[in-house]
Parts: C-alpha cells; sequence; structure tokens
C-alpha cells in the first residue's frame, strides 16, 4: 500500500538487526517511498547501541532509543546500567528503551531470573527519569506488574509497546501520560479484542508501530516484517475507527512526535 501524500511515524523497528543487514537501504528506500517519514529504534542490548548509534547518525529520519531488554535477560551484565547511564550522557537519544518485563520467558512466580528482570527493569525506570527521558516499554503477559512500577514514578511517560491489555489497564497507562503502540496484530481478524480497544481508545493515547522484522500484519503472515508496511497498519485503525488514513496519520504522528520529542517536521498541508 503506497499513501505517499500521507505522512507515517514508526514508533518501533529494529532496523539495526542482523534480519535486515543483507538489505537494509532498500528497507528504508521503500519505507520512505511508502510515506514513513520517521522510524524510532529502540536497541535491545548493550551490544547494539554502538552500530544503532552508527546507522541513525547517517539517516535523519531514524532517531534512537537505548536500553536493555528484557528478553534478552542473559545476555545483560550488571555492569550494563552503568553504562547505558554513561551512554546516555553522550549520546542523543528519544527514550529509553527497548525494556520492561516478559512473563512469557520468565515464570512471574519469585526466582531469580524473574527477580533479575523486575531489578534490571526498574533500574532503567529510574535512569530514564534521572535523564528526563520518556521510556519505550515491553510488557508482554507483565502488564500489571509494568503498571506497578509506573505507579511509583508518575513523573516517567512513554511509550507501551505492543499493547495488548484490557480497557481497564490501556486507562490507567493513559492517565499517567504513555501512549499506546499498535501494530501487526490488529490486523488480524480474529484479534477481537485488541480491535475493539483500538476503535475505541481516546485519539491522543495511539500511536503506529511495525515492531520490524517482528509481528508481520495479516496480509504478510510468514515474512520478514518491514516499516514500509506502516501505512497498512494505519489503513486498518481508521477502518476501525471509521475515519480516513489521513486523520490517522495525522493524529498517531502528532502524538509521536509529543511523547517522544521527535523534531520531525510536520507534512505540509494542502
Amino acid at each position: 500500500m503506497l499513501l505517499p501524500d500521507l505522512a507515517f511515524i514508526d514508533t518501533h523497528v529494529h532496523l539495526d538487526v542482523e534480519a535486515f543487514a543483507p538489505d537494509r537501504d532498500a528497507v528504508l528506500q521503500r519505507a520512505r517511498d511508502s510515506g514513513v517519514v520517521a522510524q524510532v529504534l529502540p536497541a535491545i542490548t548493550r551490544d547494539h547501541w554502538p552500530g544503532l548509534a552508527e546507522l541513525v547518525d547517517a539517516n535523519a529520519d531514524l532517531y534512537p532509543a537505548y536500553g536493555l531488554h528484557p528478553v534478552f535477560l542473559g545476555t545483560h551484565a550488571d555492569g550494563d546500567l552503568d553504562s547505558l547511564d554513561r551512554w546516555l550522557a553522550r549520546h542523543s537519544a528519544v527514550a529509553v528503551g527497548e525494556i520492561g518485563l516478559d512473563g512469557f520467558i520468565e515464570d512471574l512466580a519469585t526466582g531469580e531470573p524473574w527477580d533479575r528482570q523486575w531489578r534490571l527493569f526498574n533500574a532503567q525506570l529510574d535512569i530514564a527519569l534521572n535523564h528526563r527521558k520518556p521510556v519505550i516499554l515491553h510488557a508482554r503477559r507483565a502488564l500489571d506488574h509494568v503498571l506497578k512500577a509506573l505507579r511509583t514514578r508518575p513523573a516517567l511517560t512513554g511509550i507501551i509497546h505492543s499493547f495488548s491489555g484490557s480497557r481497564q489497564q490501556a486507562d490507567q497507562a493513559i492517565a499517567q501520560g504513555f501512549c499506546l503502540g499498535f501494530g501487526g496484530p490488529v490486523t488480524y481478524p480474529r484479534a477481537n479484542r485488541l480491535r475493539r480497544l483500538v476503535a475505541e481508545l481516546p485519539a491522543e493515547a495511539l500511536v503506529l508501530e511495525t515492531d520490524a522484522p517482528d509481528q508481520p500484519l495479516a496480509n504478510h503472515r510468514g515474512e520478514r516484517n518491514e516499516p514500509a508496511y506502516l501505512p497498512e497498519v494505519a489503513a486498518c485503525v481508521a477502518e476501525l475507527r471509521g475515519v480516513a488514513v489521513a486523520e490517522i496519520a495525522a493524529l498517531t504522528g502528532a502524538n509521536a512526535r509529543r511523547i517522544l520529542n521527535l523534531d520531525v517536521p510536520e507534512p505540509a498541508r494542502a
């Protein structure tokens, strides 16, 4: 789907990972041709930070976030927290992320691995506060735990990526000033609860994402996901809300600029 007259912001794409190494420039060009005017790249491990920094330095429409992803718990060293603090002091970033909790890879019952997830998450929330940065949050099967941590830090804002919680949980996050990210999962016709949520949420809470190369859209099931597919997410959200795609592009773009303090130029008005 090409909608070159509209401007979209992908608030979550892992363009720096190995899956894009063979054709990263072509992926970028396809995204730009599709109207994606900015992409936010959250890091996943300390080893990814330098390459991500080089990538965004070479492309003005890419924006970095730095953090320690919970799924890669076994990769993180305790000293990485101090490294993150120092890195953020020396490098530009729009957010601390991707950080959070993951109940899929760990039982939420007590235990050392879960305790370590919790310690790393809380420490990174405090780092974000100290650097006055928003956060990009991962909350798979752990949303109540994530919300609990946020309640103790009312000054924090950001995005809960790939939101899949209830309306009550959404309202709690929105009340604290968070936006909720929606991507490929909302395009699946059987995702009734998620699609109903997207249709009903306040417009100021919505941002778009692809999470590429992961979470492919329904029309691209089994494929590597790409930021060029973001207009298809927007079209689905527009249909669910009964509005034009242009309205979704405008409001989600404005939300992304606000929540992440992005310096992305506003699209020209016809």
